[in-house]
C-alpha cells in the first residue's frame, strides 16, 4: 500500500516529522517497507536555460551547449547528445558531483571527443520520473531559472509504502491508516461526514442479483450529462505519486476512492450498456475482453455483471473493455457493491488477475460504506465532470452484521502481561472506531463495520496492545519445569540436516531432483515394480517413483558436463521408494563426483589434480554416517555392491549382513551407458533410516575428552594369512584382544610376492597400547602382545610373520 505524506495529512492533522510517523506505523503493525523522498534525492537538480547549442566539432550527433544556470555565474559548457537540445530551451541541469539515479552514476567533469563538459542536461528517465529517454526534459519558458527543479515541480512529497497483513483491509485506504495513527497520538483524525447526493430522477437501469451469497449488496446510480476528460492536476499527482497512470476523470475517481477510502468502485458507460444489469454466475464458454486488453474464458464458478447483450464485468475484479468510459462518455453508471471474499480470491487465482479491486475485496471491504462510497464518488463526478444524478438503487443488505463482544478487562493483563486502565482502553478503542459500554469488570465492545477481522476477546487485546506499544509487554521467562525440554526435531530431521552440512563441508553442492524417473532407470536401480508406477505421470520419462537418488544426480552431473562444467560434486538428501508401504520408503543421502572433483579439491591445478575415485565416495559416505550419529566402530566394509556399481571398485557399508547402511564406489560402465552419462563417475548412497538409534541411557557416563597421564606404547605386528582374509577382520580381532588398553589399530602394509606362499599374503598392523592406571612393565606389554597374537590367530587363522 503506497501513499504520500500530503495525502495522509488530508485525513490526519499532524505536525509530527516523517521519521516519527514511519516509526509509529511500524510499531502499530503497519510495517513501513520504504520511504521514497524524490525531493531530497533530486535536490541538486536545478532549472536552466540553453543559451546556445552549436555542432560538436568531432561528432555529428553531439552539440556543445552554453547553459545559464541562473546563479549569476558565467554560462556553463555542456556537451549534450539529445536531439531536442537547442537555444532557448528550458530544461533540468545537474552540476558535477550530482548522483544521477537513472544511470546510477555520480557525474564528474569530463572530456567528450576533445571538448570539456561541466555538467549534464537531464531526461525524465535519468531522474527516474518516467521512461522517456528520447530527449532532455522541456520545461515551460516561464519556469524560474536557477530554482530547484524538485521544489518547482512539487516533488517534495515523500511516498511511504507499508506492508499490510491480510486482516487489515481497513488500512488499504489512506483514511484507515490515518485513523490508526490518530489512536496512537500522532495527530487528530479528520473524518468529515458524507452528505447524500439528492437524486433528480429514478434510475432507469434495473438491477437483479441472482445469488445473494455471491453479492450480499449492490448500489447503482446513473449520472447524465457528464463531460469526461483529463482529471485535474491534484488528482493526477495523487495517482502518479503512487505509480498509477491517470486515464480520465471518471476512471481516476474510482482509482482515487480505492486508495483513499479502501472502496473499489466501477463505472460503466451507460450508452454502451444494453438493457438492465444482472449479477449472476458466468455460463460455460462465455468470455470477456477486460480492461487490461486480455480475453478471459469464464465458467459457472465466476461471478459476473452482465447486461442483455452479455458479460460486462468480472465482479469485484476488473471491468470489460466494451463498456469502459472514454472521452466520449456522457452518461455514466456508478457501481458500488459487496462481493463474496472467497469467490473473489478463487476467481482471481483461476484467471491470474491481480487487480487493486481484487486485493481489497478478497480481504473484505467495509459493508456500511457501500452506499456512502457511491455518494462520495457521485459528488466527485459532479464536481469534476458535471452531470445530473439519479436516485440510488440498492439491492441486498447495505450494512454488515452487528458484532458485540463481552470483554473482561482482565484479559489484557492475562494475555499481554500489562496493566492498561479502563480510561486508556476507552480512549484507544474509541479512536479506532469501537464503542465501549460498561465500567467493568466485563464491558461490552461494539466492533466497527470496517474491522471484519475482529471476532473475539483476543482480537480486542491485540488492538489495545499494539497502540499502547508492544515494547511495553514485559519479558517473561518461559516455564521449563523440572525436566529438560524435548527436541522439536525428530531423529530423521536431525540426521537430514547434519548430513547436508557434512556433505556441503566436503565441497559438494546440493541438488534437488525429481522424485519421478523413467521405468528403465528405475529397473536399473532395483525399482520398476507395478505399485510404484504413476497413474498420471507429468511426462513419459517420469513414470515411476525413484528407488534411488542417483539417477537424478547422474543426470544433473551430466547436464553440467554438457555445458562445460565437468568437474562437479553433487549431493541430495531425500526420499526413495522401494515399495508403496510406509516401511518401504526411506530417507537417503546420496552423492556423485565427476572428473577432477575429488575430495582434495575440484578442477585442474598447477600443484596437481586428482580424478575422483572410490575412496572419495567412501569418505563422503563415512562423513554422512559420522554426522548422522552412526556407531563408527561397528561399521563393516564388504567388497562389492549392487549391480549398478563396478564389482572391483565398490563396497558395501553394513553392521552385520542384516543391516546394510549403504554403498559406495565407481558406477558400472553399463549403468552409465543406460543413464546416458559419460564416465568415470563415482557415487555413494546411505540410508539414514537404517542407522541404529543411540542408547538413550548409557551404561556409564564418559567424559567428552579422556586423557591419560601415561605414555602410550606402539607395537607393529605382521601376520601371514590366506589371501581371502580381509584386513578388517584382523583389525577387529586385534581391537578385541584388550579393549581397555588397545586404543588404536591401523593397517600400514600389505605384501604379496617373493618369500610368501602364492596363496598367502602379509598384513602388517600398528597397535597403540594406552596405559590408564600405571606405566606398564615390559612383561605386561609382552602379555598384551601375546594375547593380541592369540586372538588374531584364533579369528583369522593367521600366524605371526618371522
Amino acid at each position: 500500500m503506497k501513499f504520500t505524506l500530503s495525502w495522509l495529512k488530508e485525513h490526519l492533522d499532524t505536525d509530527e516529522p516523517l521519521e516519527k510517523l514511519a516509526d509509529k506505523l511500524t510499531m502499530i503493525g503497519l510495517e513501513v517497507e520504504s520511504i521514497e523522498d524524490k525531493g531530497k534525492a533530486l535536490a541538486p537538480f536545478s532549472i536552466a536555460r540553453v543559451i546556445s547549442a552549436e555542432q560538436h566539432p568531432n561528432a555529428d550527433r553531439l552539440r556543445v551547449c552554453m547553459v545559464d544556470t541562473g546563479d549569476g555565474a558565467a554560462p556553463v559548457q555542456v556537451v549534450c547528445g539529445a536531439p531536442n537540445a537547442r537555444a532557448g530551451l528550458v530544461s533540468v541541469f545537474s552540476p558535477p558531483g550530482t548522483f544521477i539515479p537513472g544511470k546510477n552514476i555520480t557525474l564528474g567533469v569530463g572530456t567528450i571527443r576533445g571538448v570539456e563538459s561541466r555538467g549534464m542536461l537531464c531526461s525524465a528517465a535519468e531522474l527516474q520520473l518516467s521512461e522517456d529517454h528520447d530527449g532532455i526534459m522541456e520545461l515551460p519558458a516561464d519556469a524560474p531559472i536557477g530554482k530547484g527543479y524538485a521544489e518547482w515541480a512539487g516533488l517534495g512529497d515523500p511516498v511511504l509504502e507499508i506492508n499490510l497483513t491480510p486482516n487489515r483491509q481497513d488500512c488499504t485506504g489512506v483514511h484507515g491508516i490515518a485513523r490508526d495513527l490518530s489512536a496512537a497520538d500522532m495527530g487528530k483524525f479528520i473524518d468529515p461526514g458524507i452528505k447524500p447526493v439528492k437524486g433528480e430522477f429514478p434510475c432507469p437501469v434495473k438491477l437483479t442479483v441472482e445469488d445473494a451469497t455471491l453479492c450480499p449488496g449492490f448500489a447503482l446510480r446513473l449520472v447524465r450529462g457528464v463531460k469526461n476528460g483529463p482529471s485535474p492536476d491534484w488528482l493526477q499527482k495523487r495517482l502518479t505519486s503512487i505509480g498509477l497512470r491517470p486515464i480520465n476523470a471518471l476512471v481516476d475517481i474510482t482509482n482515487f476512492m480505492t486508495y483513499d477510502r479502501a472502496r473499489p468502485l466501477h463505472v460503466f458507460d451507460a450508452r454502451k450498456v444494453t438493457g438492465n444489469l444482472t449479477v449472476r454466475r458466468a455460463k460455460e464458454g462465455e468470455s470477456l475482453l477486460a480492461l487490461d486488453g486480455r480475453t478471459y474464458t469464464l465458467d459457472p464458478s465466476i461471478c459476473v455483471i452482465s447486461d442483455e447483450h452479455g458479460v460486462e464485468s468480472l465482479a469485484g475484479i476488473m471491468g470489460g473493455e466494451t463498456s469502459g468510459c472514454d472521452e466520449n462518455t456522457s452518461d455514466v453508471l456508478i457501481e458500488s457493491a459487496l462481493w463474496n471474499e472467497i469467490n473473489i480470491a478463487q476467481t482471481g487465482r483461476k484467471l491470474g488477475i491481480n487487480s487493486d479491486a481484487r486485493y481489497r475485496f478478497e480481504r473484505g471491504v467495509d459493508p456500511a460504506f457501500m452506499v456512502p462510497g457511491i455518494e462520495l464518488a457521485t459528488k466527485m463526478a459532479m464536481e469534476l465532470c458535471g452531470g445530473t444524478p439519479s436516485e440510488t438503487v440498492v439491492v441486498g443488505n447495505a450494512f454488515g452484521d452487528d458484532r458485540i463482544i463481552d470483554f473482561p478487562l482482565s484479559e489484557v493483563k492475562r494475555l499481554a502481561g500489562i496493566e492498561v486502565p479502563l480510561v486508556e482502553m476507552r480512549r484507544i478503542l474509541g479512536h479506532l472506531g469501537f464503542m465501549v459500554a460498561g465500567s467493568g469488570p466485563v464491558v461490552k465492545v461494539a466492533v466497527p463495520s470496517w474491522r471484519t477481522d475482529v471476532h473475539g476477546k483476543a482480537d480486542i487485546v491485540e488492538e489495545v496492545v499494539r497502540i499502547v506499544g508492544v515494547d511495553k509487554v514485559p519479558m517473561t521467562a518461559f516455564e521449563r519445569g523440572d525436566d529438560a525440554r524435548k527436541s522439536v526435531l525428530t531423529t530423521i530431521q536431525n540426521r537430514t540436516r547434519r548430513a547436508k552440512r557434512a556433505l556441503a563441508a566436503r565441497g559438494m553442492v546440493e541438488a534437488v531432483t525429481w522424485s519421478f524417473i523413467s521405468k528403465p532407470h528405475a529397473e536399473l536401480f532395483g525399482g520398476g515394480q507395478a505399485e510404484l508406477v504413476l497413474a498420471n505421470p507429468i511426462a513419459s520419462d517420469m513414470s515411476d517413483m525413484r528407488p534411488s537418488l542417483l539417477p537424478g544426480l547422474v543426470a544433473a552431473a551430466q547436464a553440467n558436463a554438457n555445458r562445460g562444467y565437468s568437474d562437479v560434486a553433487l549431493f541430495e538428501v531425500g526420499q526413495i521408494f522401494k515399495g508403496d508401504k510406509p516401511d518401504n520408503q526411506f530417507v537417503a543421502a546420496s552423492g556423485v563426483r565427476h572428473g577432477f572433483a575429488s575430495s582434495n579439491g575440484m578442477g585442474r591445478h598447477w600443484s596437481g589434480s586428482a580424478i575422483a575415485d572410490a575412496l572419495d565416495a567412501k569418505a563422503d559416505a563415512f562423513a554422512v554416517l559420522a554426522a548422522a550419529g552412526a556407531p563408527m566402530q561397528a561399521l563393516q566394509i564388504v567388497p562389492g555392491g549392487p549391480a549398478w556399481l563396478h564389482p572391483g571398485r565398490s563396497g558395501t557399508i553394513q553392521i552385520g549382513p542384516q543391516n546394510v547402511l549403504g554403498y559406495f564406489g565407481e558406477l558400472h560402465p553399463r549403468a552409465l551407458e543406460a543413464l546416458g552419462a559419460d564416465g568415470p563417475m563415482i557415487a555413494f548412497e546411505v540410508i539414514l533410516d537404517r542407522i541404529p538409534d543411540a542408547k538413550k541411557k548409557p551404561t556409564r557416563a564418559k567424559p567428552l575428552l579422556e586423557l591419560s597421564a601415561f605414555q602410550p606404547v606402539s607395537r607393529d605386528f605382521a601376520f601371514i594369512v590366506d589371501r581371502t582374509v580381509k584386513a578388517g577382520d584382523i583389525v577387529r580381532a586385534a581391537q578385541g584382544a584388550d579393549k581397555k588398553l588397545i586404543t588404536d589399530v591401523a593397517v600400514f602394509d600389505v605384501y604379496e610376492g617373493k618369500g610368501i606362499d602364492p596363496a598367502k599374503k602379509s598384513i602388517a598392523i600398528a597397535v597403540t597400547i594406552q596405559p590408564r592406571e600405571k606405566t606398564l612393565t615390559d612383561q605386561e606389554i609382552d602379555a598384551v602382545a601375546a594375547k593380541l597374537v592369540a586372538e588374531v590367530t584364533k579369528k583369522t587363522g593367521g600366524t605371526l610373520r618371522g
